[in-house]
């Protein structure tokens, strides 16, 4: 079977969903316990399950880029949609760890001074592997993409052995992206876990390179998916080649570690091999099978995939921000009386991120319902 320019794939999109839907997850936890650890990401090097949310959704946009190629028909069109995509997609998050513009100042509140505002993020990457990996899809081949994307994971691991710190190539604070982040942007403009002072960025300028193969390979799978139609073939084929991905990953991983906060290589090849074997286990489970429970669930979140990503973002910083009582924020109060009264410990922090998820979602399945669709 030879697919259709025309057809749909349902896998793709409740992939996407997915997605979506366990970044809020990973993205609220709950207080007043130590998180559940799968909510959790590895401490320096290593792997867990939050650590493939992310790389899963520059995957998806990899993806959504093999259907919408093909309606840019000049260069003209096709440059102007990227870019005005990639600087909406960029504002809107600076904007995002912006919000809400002000903190509390004593018994006051003071203006979030410019010079102190992240520059980079989660969607600021995400704009930025889209319009690399879109030029790069665009203007190349196949096979020069590969080629591309090869260079940029070596590339990346040269960086990184030859303008880190001598013998600290791969810490926190002496790694060659952290050195080039603080050199271009400034220490102000970094991520700083819990407002301490260790300037690191974890969706640093530098470690933005490798991450652009992470769009890459979504193309290429979803390309591949187009090409191969609704059959075992494609299933296979997905397996295997996420099978090998996975497996180079693991042995290059003995001289490159594994590490989502350095987007090592090794990262990004595991991260990858892990989406396609997901990607074509839905594939089999929906498109041939036909086994559709849940799909609906997912699929709500994949038609509105920004504007719930964003409003699970921004309600959390409220709900952080604002206080019942001098001290105690919405989220801990509630997190205090409610989630750890009735799931004590960990499994509680779990409890409350899957409401919050849920409590998104409702707003997408309204979206849904009336036919609102929020495009960039």
């Amino acid at each position: 079977m030879t697919a259709t320019t025309s057809q749909r794939f349902t896998a793709l999109d409740v992939f996407r969903g997915m997605t979506i839907c366990f970044m809020i997850i990973v993205n609220a936890p709950g207080s007043g316990a130590p998180v559940w650890s799968p909510l959790d990401h590895a401490q320096w090097f290593g792997f867990t399950p939050t650590d493939l949310v992310f790389p899963s959704f520059l995957f998806a946009v990899g993806n959504a880029l093999s259907f919408s190629k093909k309606r840019y028909e000049t260069d003209a069109v096709f440059f102007g949609k990227v870019i005005k995509r990639t600087l909406v997609i960029f504002l809107l998050g600076y904007l995002m760890y912006w919000f809400p513009f002000v903190h509390r100042e004593g018994d006051g509140w003071a203006v979030n001074p410019l010079a102190n505002t992240r520059i980079m993020g989660v969607l600021q990457r995400i704009a930025l592997c889209y319009f690399f990996g879109a030029l790069i899809i665009h203007y190349f081949s196949v096979k020069t993409a590969a080629i591309i994307s090869v260079i940029l994971l070596m590339g990346y691991w040269l960086l990184l052995m030859v303008f880190g710190a001598a013998g600290a190539e791969y810490t926190m604070l002496g790694n060659a992206g952290t050195r080039f982040d603080i050199f271009v942007m400034g220490n102000a403009h970094l991520y700083h876990d819990k407002g301490g002072p260790i300037a690191f960025d974890p969706e640093g300028l530098l470690s933005t390179l490798p991450a652009i193969v992470n769009v890459i390979g979504g193309y290429l799978a979803g390309a591949f998916i187009q090409r191969k139609g609704k059959n075992y073939e494609a299933v296979a084929k997905l397996f295997i080649l996420g099978t090998l991905l996975i497996c180079v990953a693991l042995f290059w991983g003995q001289f490159f570690p594994i590490g989502k906060k350095l987007w090592t290589g090794t990262f990004t090849l595991l991260t990858i091999g892990i989406d396609m074997a997901i990607l074509g286990f839905l594939l089999y489970a929906i498109e041939i099978k036909n086994l559709n429970l849940g799909t609906n669930f997912f699929l709500t979140f994949g038609r509105n995939p920004l504007a719930i990503y964003l409003l699970s973002e921004l309600l959390f910083t409220i709900i952080v921000t604002i206080w019942v009582q001098p001290g105690v924020s919405i989220y801990e109060w509630i997190n205090r009386v409610l989630f750890q009264q009735i799931f004590p410990g960990s499994f509680g922090t779990l409890v409350f991120a899957i409401c919050y998820m849920l409590l998104c979602w409702l707003v997408a399945y309204v979206l849904d319902k009336r036919k609102i669709y929020i495009k960039i």
